[in-house]
């Protein structure tokens, strides 16, 4: 970078581009012409360019690289069972209270969604365990299939 408070360097780098001082940039010869923007290098002197040297590349180990599950056991996940669904009016929902019963659109032995994250990943049948709902995986949604729904 030239430093703007030494105007004879400045003055020979105009001189350099072709321009004379206090005046603007000679005009194109040509339809295609753009002004030089700087001298041709000397072909004694090696230029930048040829000095750069880079190391050979080495071939990776072949095959995939095996998948560290380690890194994904500390990934927090929100995984959602759907039982089923319902469509209310405000006013009905205004009116539930402890005891209402609320009619699903699906039927006993529907299978349930599993999503996580909010993407549907499975389809399930519902088991009592110990007193405890679980649901037993029965079909495992294809990324295709899933964004078909």
């Amino acid at each position: 970078m030239v430093d703007p408070g030494k105007p004879d360097e400045i003055e020979e780098l105009m001189k350099m581009f072709g321009v004379e001082p206090g005046k603007g940039p000679p005009p194109p010869s040509g339809p295609a012409a753009a002004p030089a923007l700087a001298p041709a290098p000397d072909k004694g002197k090696p230029s930048a360019a040829s000095k750069l040297e880079f190391e050979p590349l080495t071939p990776g180990p072949p095959g995939k690289p095996e998948a560290n599950m380690d890194l994904l056991r500390d990934v927090n996940v929100n995984v959602k069972v759907e039982l089923g669904r319902a469509r209310l009016y405000v006013q009905d929902i205004l009116r539930l209270a402890p005891g209402s019963v609320v009619p699903l659109e699906s039927l006993t032995g529907d299978p349930l969604d599993l999503y996580v994250n909010d993407r549907l990943v499975a389809r399930g049948e519902v088991l009592v365990i110990n007193e405890n709902f679980a649901i037993r995986i029965t079909e495992v949604i294809s990324p295709q299939k899933a964004q078909e729904k």
